[in-house]
């Protein structure tokens, strides 16, 4: 284990979501169906690039799982990219990392496995952060809350699907389903809502692909040689560095309840990745 070269490559990680997802907000005069076009287009020339450079199999080998899982992210991306039209960067960043506890919740339907009463709890306080933030903060309207909520589930039944593939399949092989198959639904639907780039636009809705890339690859590479309890905490900072970027450069403004339930979210999710490093160890 290195943990200092894993804090640094998930602090690159999270610097590159937080720019991705700063352009995003930027970006809102174009459809979400455009920007999640150009965001899959951007990373597929990476993919298919080191794929190809390694002879890796482009297909792989269990290809109707791996188009379930384009499907199923392609759809959170969307719903997430819909919803920054209407909730402060902050916030909709903080909400979509509520995935886990659908995830969890799909894990004992379709996987049967256990969630003990502790990590319940963890969850409540979790949920009763988005219950402040809706609850107090009149800058999340309810069509915003519901698309970034049904973000999250998609986004945890996204977890069930990888699992299910398990190390059947290479990582960027399961990137590279996720990114064609955003591509294809992202740029069908994009012909309605088609509003041509002028000037700077094209680089910075292109430079969306690279931010993603990096932001992913970084963040592999963080999990693949430093302990879980130790780095994924470190994903939540990507909050605070969303708040910075909506504050300083895109003029939002947040109340006290916003941060309030932002950090019952965050301190929700980290109780419980703690508490499952913990039983892990314990084992």
């Amino acid at each position: 284990m290195d943990t200092r070269k894993a804090l640094y490559f998930m602090l690159l990680s999270t610097l590159a979501f937080t720019g991705m997802n700063g352009l995003l907000k930027y970006l809102t005069a174009y459809s979400a169906y455009e920007v999640v076009f150009f965001r899959a287009a951007g990373s597929l020339f990476f993919t298919f690039g080191f794929l190809w450079s390694r002879g890796i199999p482009v297909l792989g080998t269990h290809r109707k799982l791996l188009v379930l899982r384009g499907v199923i992210g392609a759809t959170s991306m969307l719903l997430f990219f819909m919803a920054i039209h209407y909730i402060p960067l902050g916030p909709a960043v903080a909400l979509r990392y509520i995935a886990p506890i659908f995830a969890a919740i799909f894990a004992i339907l379709l996987l049967r496995e256990n969630i003990r009463p502790v990590q319940w709890l963890f969850f409540m306080v979790a949920f009763l952060g988005v219950v402040v933030l809706k609850g107090f903060d009149r800058g999340i309207p309810a069509i915003g809350l519901v698309l970034v909520l049904l973000s999250a589930v998609f986004s945890g039944l996204v977890y069930i699907t990888i699992r299910k593939i398990g190390l059947k399949e290479h990582p960027v092989v399961i990137v590279n389903y996720f990114m064609c198959v955003a591509a294809i639904m992202g740029g069908s639907m994009a012909i309605f809502h088609w509003k041509t780039p002028t000037g700077w636009d094209w680089a910075l809705l292109a430079s969306l692909g690279v931010f993603g890339y990096f932001g992913q690859l970084f963040m592999t590479k963080a999990f693949q040689i430093g302990e879980t309890n130790i780095i994924a905490p470190m994903k939540y900072i990507e909050v605070l560095f969303a708040v910075v970027i909506g504050v300083v450069f895109l003029g939002e403004t947040y109340s006290v309840w916003s941060f309030v339930g932002m950090a019952m979210i965050i301190g929700g999710l980290l109780l419980n990745i703690r508490y499952k490093d913990a039983m892990v160890h314990k084992k």
